[in-house]
């Protein structure tokens, strides 16, 4: 790191203070993966709420749960590379999918997934969201399992249907876990996206810059255009925006704690 940090500050060993910073931050490349970027972390709430209403739903099956457990953590402990080939080959302008959906009439929903600069970005995000929604999924069902059944029950004699239930137990009692979770996936989709970038597109970030991200731009500048100083200082930008999500989380659950200890 203070080798990074260094780096960064310097060109061909020569101290040049912000300059790097300043090149970096008026590259429109590096620009549109920033905000490539924050346009991922909109996919962090779907996969949260997915992650949520899966675990619930599998909270509520009493039989085969570890079964069902396993078949939904499968695809995050699956290596990345082979996810996105895998997808890269389903996703093919005339893959299986799209082959699937024109035998049933869907011609309307079968896009050029990964070819298409409009729809690049979202299927990636659909990508990651697949992977990593069974890590939240067992996070949110292991924290509803360690709470007592008793009050379950008390809810139900109570008279309190499926949702009322949740929204009245089960929310208030992994709310702590939910927001570890949305931290952690923040933490994804800001700087843990370049194996799907690199695979899916060759490292091209294409078409043009639709999937261009931030990881893509360092590594780019680093290995590739043989300018380190550059890249060094795109990753020190980049490791203080995943800071300020760390600081995010951790000002969140000192709240909580706060607020936990009050009542």
């Amino acid at each position: 790191m203070v080798t990074l940090f260094g780096q960064s500050l310097t060109y061909q060993g020569d101290w040049v203070g912000l300059e790097n910073f300043q090149l970096v931050l008026s590259d429109p490349l590096f620009t549109t993966g920033l905000r490539h970027n924050f346009l991922l972390l909109l996919a962090v709430p779907v996969v949260t709420a997915v992650a949520l209403l899966v675990a619930i739903v599998l909270f509520e099956t009493k039989k085969g749960l570890g079964f069902f457990r396993a078949v939904v953590f499968m695809p995050y402990i699956l290596a990345v590379p082979v996810v996105a080939v895998v997808f890269g080959q389903l996703l093919q302008r005339n893959g299986p999918i799209n082959q699937a959906l024109h035998a049933l009439g869907l011609d309307m929903f079968a896009f050029d997934w990964l070819g298409d600069p409009n729809v690049a970005l979202w299927t990636m995000a659909g990508i990651i969201m697949w992977k990593e929604v069974g890590f939240g999924v067992v996070l949110i069902l292991a924290r509803m399992l360690t709470v007592s059944t008793e009050i379950y029950e008390a809810a139900k004699l109570d008279g309190a249907g499926f949702w009322r239930t949740h929204w009245s137990i089960t929310l208030p009692q992994v709310g702590g876990i939910v927001a570890f979770y949305m931290v952690n996936e923040a933490i994804t989709m800001v700087s843990w996206v370049f194996n799907y970038v690199y695979v899916l597109t060759n490292g091209q970030g294409g078409p043009g810059d639709a999937t261009v991200v931030s990881e893509l731009y360092i590594y780019r500048n680093a290995f590739q255009y043989m300018q380190p100083e550059l890249a060094a200082a795109a990753a020190v930008i980049l490791f203080l925006g995943t800071m300020v999500l760390v600081a995010v989380f951790f000002h969140m659950q000192r709240r909580s704690l706060r607020r936990t200890l009050s009542e």
